[in-house]
């Protein structure tokens, strides 16, 4: 059962976990930070392409951690998957801006599961101090997991999916970036800056909760369950 405490508090395998409207994930237990599908340099690869697109997203995605930092006491920052975008994410801009970061937090204790991104990207270069493991990544009841799976090893919280809800009204529609619980598995929304997201509806025994602003709210279930959906 999925057991809710207000205001943005949720209780998995008997674990109170926060879902914060900055689009991560806090387990205050653990002082752990998860965060999904950050895509580091994805920009800069959409330029070395000829596509032109705005530059400053690695500086605002190490903004966005560095307020969460700010908001939580965090000791472990656990990314699920795609942390660089691809291979072109190695220019000196986008790692010279990530490791000017990490000498600023040197104390922090870092890990990535691989995602299918950080196949094609490679791994981190080894000054960043990145611990690199592939999913599951058991920590407690939980199977921290890019792709989001089901494990007989705990409840899965993975990425991948960048999940977005669509809220529409009689004159007017949104897609806000939403985390999907359920029973046995959950998804986060993606946190990184120009990554996009795809729609989707909650299946049997999920729920949906939109980040939107400075809160997160739930979906009513008569809204969020339209279909059920497969994840591949």
């Amino acid at each position: 059962m999925i057991a809710l405490t207000p205001p943005m508090h949720i209780t998995l395998a008997d674990e109170v976990l926060i879902l914060l409207p900055q689009r991560a994930l806090y387990w205050p237990a653990q002082r752990l930070l998860a965060i999904a599908d950050i895509h580091f340099g994805k920009a800069a690869s959409f330029r070395a392409l000829g596509v032109p697109v705005p530059a400053g997203t690695t500086t605002q995605n190490l903004d966005a951690v560095d307020a969460l930092l700010d908001l939580h006491p965090v000791e472990h920052i656990l990314f699920l998957g795609d942390f660089l975008h691809a291979k072109a994410a190695h220019a000196s801009a986008t790692l010279g801006a990530i490791r000017q970061w990490r000498d600023r937090h040197a104390a922090l204790r870092l890990t990535l599961v691989r995602g299918n991104h950080d196949d094609r990207a490679g791994d981190p270069p080894a000054d960043l101090r990145i611990a690199v493991v592939d999913e599951p990544h058991v920590i407690g009841p939980f199977a921290f997991c890019h792709h989001p799976q089901e494990s007989t090893q705990g409840h899965v919280i993975a990425g991948h999916v960048h999940p977005v809800h669509r809220l529409a009204t009689v004159a007017d529609a949104a897609r806000l970036p939403c985390f999907v619980i359920g029973e046995r598995r959950s998804i986060l929304p993606s946190f990184g800056a120009f990554t996009g997201g795809h729609a989707i509806t909650a299946e049997i025994g999920e729920r949906l909760f939109v980040a939107a602003d400075d809160r997160v709210f739930a979906v009513p279930a008569s809204a969020a369950l339209k279909r059920k959906t497969r994840w591949r």
